[in-house]
């Protein structure tokens, strides 16, 4: 059976969430069980973490229509959801912008935050970035131990990339199976549950102008189907 046919949603949201299980692991977001702001209500830290996609590059009205703005526009007051993406970055350290060496990773750090929703990938595939399928794994793991090893300690998804519906600056749609492939393997190993973007957006071309970028409607359906798998 075909991989992205077999993701699941987390605690059985199944096929229309897109993401794949891990209930037993990772359970869904609950509110009562982080801590409090100001109001006494209970907040929730959610960084987004990722790319230009994330960031919102070729998204008009981008600090309003990005897809971390409409996610917290989704979760709610009780939600503080941090647009941490850098056009250009790579999940892995030795691309030729590895966001661990950006700035947005340290505002990651110095933000504390109880969830991470990872957006990486398309970047990885640049020749110049690409360094096999094993390689981007180990790289993607290393990540992810990163982040788990953050105090105090975060809840984590990450996300199969976008389709990518033009080659250009390097990206292209062949190496992104790859690339997927490397994520599912280094979440299987380290128990992280995987939102798949790339089901969710594929079959619409028309929300990426430029064949790599979603516009306002592409970073909408991000949002919801990144609500879809953690706050069901």
């Amino acid at each position: 059976m075909n991989r992205r046919l077999m993701l699941g949603s987390l605690l059985g949201l199944a096929l229309a969430a897109g993401c794949r299980s891990k209930s037993k692991r990772t359970p869904h977001i609950r509110v009562e069980d982080f801590g409090r702001g100001e109001s006494g209500d209970p907040i929730i830290r959610i960084a987004c973490a990722g790319d230009s996609i994330t960031y919102g590059a070729g998204v008009e009205d981008r600090e309003k229509k990005c897809y971390p703005a409409r996610l917290n526009a989704l979760l709610g007051p009780r939600f503080d959801v941090r647009n941490l993406g850098r056009n250009g970055s790579t999940a892995s350290s030795t691309g030729d912008l590895s966001y661990r060496s950006t700035d947005e990773f340290k505002a990651l750090q110095e933000f504390r935050p109880e969830v991470i929703i990872l957006a990486f990938g398309t970047n990885d595939t640049k020749p110049q970035n690409w360094k096999g399928k094993e390689a981007f794994e180990t790289e993607y793991r290393n990540l992810l131990a990163a982040l788990k090893g953050m105090k105090p300690r975060p809840k984590i998804w990450a996300c199969f990339p976008p389709p990518v519906y033009r080659d250009a600056w390097g990206i292209n749609a062949q190496t992104l199976d790859d690339v997927m492939d490397g994520i599912e393997s280094a979440c299987d190993r380290e128990k992280i549950p995987v939102i798949d973007l790339h089901d969710a957006l594929s079959g619409n071309p028309s929300w990426f102008p430029d064949g790599i970028h979603p516009d306002a409607r592409g970073a909408d359906a991000i949002a919801t189907t990144v609500f879809q798998a953690v706050r069901p």
